[in-house]
């Protein structure tokens, strides 16, 4: 009888203990990221510290110290990253400082021409530069022509040509990221500074500037620890004296046959990236990294503020703006803004002409008009199970990424505060760790488990990628949410599946429409994790253009290129609906 009594009844709710149940959502993408990602990278570790016999060796690694050419190359990864993670930060800085300074409508407007070479395929953008900057591109005749360039030089491949194929890459990404601490800055603190006498620059220098500091680091990390991994722009853009490390690893893996020695050299990225991630954690704060403006320590900035002081009045002197205070920014901050956003969405434009040449070859200008590219890129069986299959992939990402991503989201807002940064520093750790680190582990994961070349594989890979993206956008709702509307629900008998049902979705839609975008292009545009899982025979799309264009530059490609860039403008614009819907 007492055993009767102790079980629950039909129908009856399983009370869970407070604190379990507050864990729950958080579950299902913990356990996916500890298989996929946690483990994967563990072994990898493991890889490069084991001989074939399976003894303890450095040998791999000294391998890399006893080659000039390995160190060199290591230096040149190391040394690009910084040049674009430096360039990024401070020709987006100005950029990013307008827009926190707009209203809300003109800082969408914006955004939308920044947001969409962001999205913009990253081969499709190198596709550009390689036609702007080649021999005969159209920058180096016109450079040469105005004696900027010695006729026997060419902007690529060199160090020029991948320093801005790379900025021009992630510089969208590092105004994103500085934007939300910026907007989060009361500027009646640089109004009082200007009360008690200081001028307008000194004013930024010394107010704005320190406070604003968190964003400026945490765009430099995420755009420095991106580019450790590049190898598209260098490949396509850079001569062998650029090479990066992410090059020696594909190579090491697809011609060499030596996954020690590429895991040995993803060690090493990974390394890297843990230090300077952990540097950046105990200086600045993980919190920057989602939007969160930090709490200063005490006496941050106190030794830099005599020449912040300094360089604001040299500044002051300096400052040719002296209208439009109120109204975002001066014309010359104007005028500069304007010149970043041509600079980022003119190359992608220059490929659509390009598309519907009536030539064989690709020149400018292009002979127009015919649709034949397009028909050929339509009818080519290659081609056509190419998209298909990226098309699949993308949705099934996005959907498996939206679902671990919105109960990840949903604890991080419900747990205690002390479990929060930890968790969230798993959700986002795909974000840190460099692509081709993930890739070259899944491969080991992959190939004992018959993964490789599936497109089981290939959503799995891609949901670890994505699953940070969804993670960031949707926590970003959940912090604006008005929880009093589920505690309502709550208080009128609804269960916890029906509150998510009835209160959650609907309300966040419009969140949960973007984040699902975000997965589906993270997935389409991915080609660092399609090299190692797709297999040979069925590629992605992005694999596909990769394997075309390291064989020539045809109109096809640009067509394709074309209805990828068409593909982005449509998501970005969908993406802009559902973002004014959130709000």
């Amino acid at each position: 009888m007492w055993l009767v009594q102790r079980l629950p009844q039909a129908g009856a709710r399983i009370a869970w203990p407070k604190h379990l149940a507050r864990w729950l959502p958080a579950l299902p993408a913990l356990l996916f990221l500890a298989v996929f990602f946690i483990v994967p990278v563990v072994e990898i570790l493991q890889g490069g510290l084991y001989d074939g016999d399976g003894v303890l060796s450095v040998a791999q690694f000294a391998r890399m110290t006893h080659s000039a050419v390995y160190i060199k190359v290591l230096g040149s990864t190391f040394w690009i990253a910084f040049l674009t993670a430096a360039l990024s930060v401070l020709l987006g800085y100005p950029v990013a400082y307008l827009l926190a300074r707009l209203s809300a409508r003109s800082r969408e407007r914006w955004l939308l021409w920044i947001v969409l070479p962001f999205w913009t395929s990253y081969l499709v953008k190198t596709y550009a530069w390689m036609l702007l900057l080649s021999k005969t591109g159209l920058l180096t005749t016109l450079a040469t022509h105005l004696g900027l360039l010695d006729s026997a030089d060419t902007l690529a491949p060199s160090m020029t040509g991948v320093l801005i194929g790379m900025v021009h890459a992630m510089l969208p990404l590092a105004v994103m990221t500085m934007l939300p601490i910026m907007r989060g800055i009361n500027m009646q603190l640089v109004q009082a500074a200007q009360t008690l006498g200081a001028d307008r620059s000194t004013g930024f220098f010394t107010v704005f500037l320190p406070l604003s500091g968190p964003g400026a680091a945490a765009a430099g990390l995420l755009v420095f620890i991106t580019s450790l991994g590049f190898f598209i722009v260098p490949a396509l853009l850079g001569s062998p004296r650029e090479s990066m490390v992410a090059q020696l690893v594909i190579s090491s893996v697809l011609e060499l046959f030596d996954l020690r020695f590429a895991g040995a050299l993803s060690t090493v990225l990974l390394l890297c990236s843990i230090v300077v991630f952990f540097v950046y954690d105990r200086v600045v704060g993980l919190s920057s990294l989602a939007g969160e403006a930090p709490e200063r320590r005490a006496g941050a900035g106190g030794r830099m503020l005599p020449v912040l002081m300094a360089v604001g009045r040299l500044a002051g002197k300096l400052s040719f703006s002296r209208g439009g205070e109120q109204a975002g920014g001066g014309l010359g901050l104007k005028a500069y803004t304007w010149a970043v956003v041509l600079a980022l969405v003119l190359p992608i434009v220059f490929v659509v002409p390009l598309a519907f040449t009536k030539q064989s070859f690709v020149s400018f200008p292009p002979e127009l008009f015919t649709f034949k590219w397009f028909v050929a890129f339509l009818e080519s069986s290659v081609w056509q199970a190419a998209l298909w299959r990226s098309l699949g992939v993308g949705f099934a990402t996005a959907a498996l990424a939206l679902v671990l991503g919105f109960g990840a989201s949903l604890a991080l807002v419900r747990l205690p505060s002390r479990w929060r940064k930890p968790l969230f520093a798993v959700f986002i750790a795909p974000l840190i760790v460099p692509r081709i680190v993930v890739a070259v582990g899944l491969l080991y994961l992959f190939a004992r488990w018959e993964l490789a070349g599936t497109n089981a594989g290939l959503v799995i890979g891609h949901t670890v990628l994505a699953i940070p993206y969804v993670v960031v956008t949707l926590s970003a709702s959940f912090k604006r949410f008005d929880w009093r509307l589920d505690d309502a629900a709550k208080m009128l008998g609804a269960s916890a599946f029906t509150r998510v049902r009835t209160v959650l979705l609907p309300l966040l839609a419009a969140s949960l429409g973007s984040a699902f975008l975000f997965a589906f292009i993270v997935s389409f545009d991915d080609l660092t994790i399609a090299i190692f899982v797709s297999g040979g025979i069925n590629t992605t799309l992005p694999k596909q253009m990769w394997d075309d264009i390291q064989l020539a530059v045809t109109p096809t490609l640009a067509a394709v290129a074309t209805s990828l860039v068409f593909l982005m403008v449509f998501v970005v614009w969908l993406s802009s609906i559902f973002k004014r819907k959130s709000y």
